[in-house]
């Protein structure tokens, strides 16, 4: 039995729920996955899978027998790739996520020069506004705005955002400037939501934090819709600072209620730290932490 082979089945097997997963992604016959992975929890002499009709579920034993298996392959990989070159010369796909705005606005150009510089890397870049799990995904490197949890992820803090509240100048010409938070209980405001409402909007910081409810004009569930309607003197919005920026800077938007603002949030270019990184890697981080420190710099005093 080959057990590389055998392991690189069973998780194949575990990361796509069921052994028609593992066989679709191998473009190996269903049979032969089921045997591969009877062999191995005979070899073994444990149980590692419980085969249900809806889905595989892990045994304690095979719990930690994947966890084992996942460094084991990894480290392999590691190894054939300092083989090939890849720790001389940055070679090789990166994987890298941000959230969708942001990564529009800041992340896929840096990409982009980094793809200049390193003609032998090639970067697959996802953007989404939810939590993309590093090591589920084999994801290489990840911009998270907020407060990390407590995680064994390896975190580099490149700046901070902060939201702000925002109208265009028509909008405050025929309802007029709020000059607290409380006075926006009578504007019409802008909701950024989606089919779960969220119509609190919190102020200020420690002993002076409170939080206001809103009653939107009209809502949408992305910062490009929010920021249309704004710009077209709907009602008043919040916005985090890299949204609002360009529209700020254009006289689109004005800034309100600044002296009232939360705490800001944090933001990190982060990433699993494998004890030896790839030269990949290591190039795109060296090559990002800089370019997005400045562009972060510019907009903290929108």
């Amino acid at each position: 039995m080959d057990r590389f082979d055998a392991i690189q089945t069973l998780l194949a097997a575990v990361d796509g729920g069921s052994l028609s997963a593992a066989s679709r992604k191998l473009g190996m016959p269903l049979p032969t996955v089921s045997q591969k992975v009877s062999k191995l929890e005979a070899h073994l002499g444990a149980q590692l899978l419980v085969r249900t009709n809806r889905k595989l579920l892990l045994t304690e034993a095979g719990s930690a027998f994947v966890s084992a298996g996942r460094r084991l392959l990894e480290d392999l990989d590691n190894a054939e790739r300092a083989a090939a070159g890849e720790y001389q010369t940055p070679r090789g796909e990166l994987l890298v996520t941000a959230s969708i705005m942001f990564g529009k606005l800041y992340v896929t150009p840096i990409v982009l020069a980094f793809l200049a510089a390193h003609p032998q890397v090639n970067v697959r870049v996802v953007l989404a506004d939810h939590v993309i799990d590093l090591v589920e995904n084999h994801v290489d490197v990840a911009i998270r705005i907020g407060r990390l949890p407590d995680s064994g992820l390896v975190a580099a803090r490149v700046g901070s955002i902060h939201w702000v509240i925002c109208a265009s100048p028509a909008y405050l010409a025929a309802h007029g400037v709020p000059t607290a938070p409380e006075d926006l209980e009578q504007h019409r405001c802008i909701g950024f939501e989606g089919l779960q409402t969220y119509r609190i909007w919190p102020f200020g910081r420690d002993a002076g934090a409170r939080s206001i409810a809103i009653r939107p004009r009209f809502s949408a569930n992305t910062a490009d819709a929010v920021i249309e309607a704004a710009v077209a003197g709907v009602g008043i919005a919040r916005l985090t600072s890299y949204q609002a920026a360009s529209a700020i800077r254009d006289g689109k938007l004005v800034s309100l209620l600044r002296n009232h603002a939360p705490e800001p949030l944090p933001v990190h270019l982060v990433h699993t730290g494998p004890p030896l990184l790839p030269l990949k890697m290591r190039s795109f981080i060296d090559f990002a932490i800089p370019l997005l420190r400045a562009s972060l710099a510019k907009i903290e005093n929108v």
